[in-house]
């Protein structure tokens, strides 16, 4: 999506505050012994509440209002009657639509207590965003973001995933820009232009730069059993500091 009217903005900033008011209100719920469904039916509530609908059903039938992927699961885990445990790193990916227009947006809470490489892994995806979304500039190449994730994950110590990253995103879940991603590729010659919206998403890990799809059909795990961590925003380019749309 581009912005083409001050409605755009409007609306992709309405969409974009329920996904962030959603991940907030599951966020505060990640407790030990509360299950994956009990942290979806939280997020659907929300969602529900304010007349958005889940963008997962809505595009690809999902089996959950929101996904939530646990330790070596990056993604699209299905919600059910696993629990969350103490030490546990929680992703929680909300997307959601309203009006015609989608946001999208991630974090990865990590259950209180956790071992010095877990809550370092959860900080690195946090400034890996960061720094990916400082870079993200009108007239930039779009491989500038992930020199910028590659090189935070580097510095950590950790790998980036290769099979994931950031894609465009407010007409549909998914379209262009596709495969904004989280290394450094220097044959993406794309261009990042004023008042394109997509989203920013490292994928962080403990050693594993692929993934591969569950037998359950959905849910992306680590190939090696590796630890991963994501965080995500949705936001407008512009010529200087991009508008982070799922941001409170």
């Amino acid at each position: 999506m581009t912005i083409d009217s001050p409605d755009d903005i409007v609306r992709l900033k309405r969409i974009g505050r329920i996904v962030a008011l959603t991940l907030k209100e599951m966020q505060e719920n990640v407790r030990p012994g509360i299950t994956t469904a009990e942290l979806d039916e939280i997020g659907a509530a929300v969602l529900k509440q304010h007349g958005a609908r889940s963008a997962p059903q809505l595009a690809y039938n999902f089996p959950g209002a929101t996904c939530i992927s646990i330790n070596d699961e990056a993604a699209h885990g299905i919600p059910g009657s696993r629990q969350v445990q103490p030490g546990d790193l929680v992703n929680l990916d909300v997307s959601a639509e309203l009006d015609e227009v989608y946001a999208d947006a991630a974090l990865t809470i990590p259950v209180l207590p956790v071992d010095p490489q877990r809550h370092n892994l959860v900080l690195c995806s946090q400034r890996a965003l960061k720094k990916a979304s400082h870079a993200a500039r009108a007239g930039q190449l779009i491989n500038v973001i992930g020199q910028a994730v590659e090189n935070e994950a580097r510095g950590c110590g950790f790998t980036t995933i290769m099979d994931l990253g950031g894609h465009g995103v407010g007409r549909k879940i998914h379209e262009e820009p596709h495969n904004v991603a989280n290394y450094d590729n220097p044959n993406d010659h794309r261009l990042l232009t004023e008042g394109m919206v997509l989203t920013i998403e490292p994928f962080i890990t403990t050693g594993a730069r692929r993934v591969y799809t569950a037998a359950d059909g959905w849910t992306l795990k680590t190939s090696d059993g590796s630890l991963s961590a994501q965080c995500e925003h949705t936001l407008v380019i512009t010529r200087g500091k991009p508008i982070i749309i799922t941001d409170l």
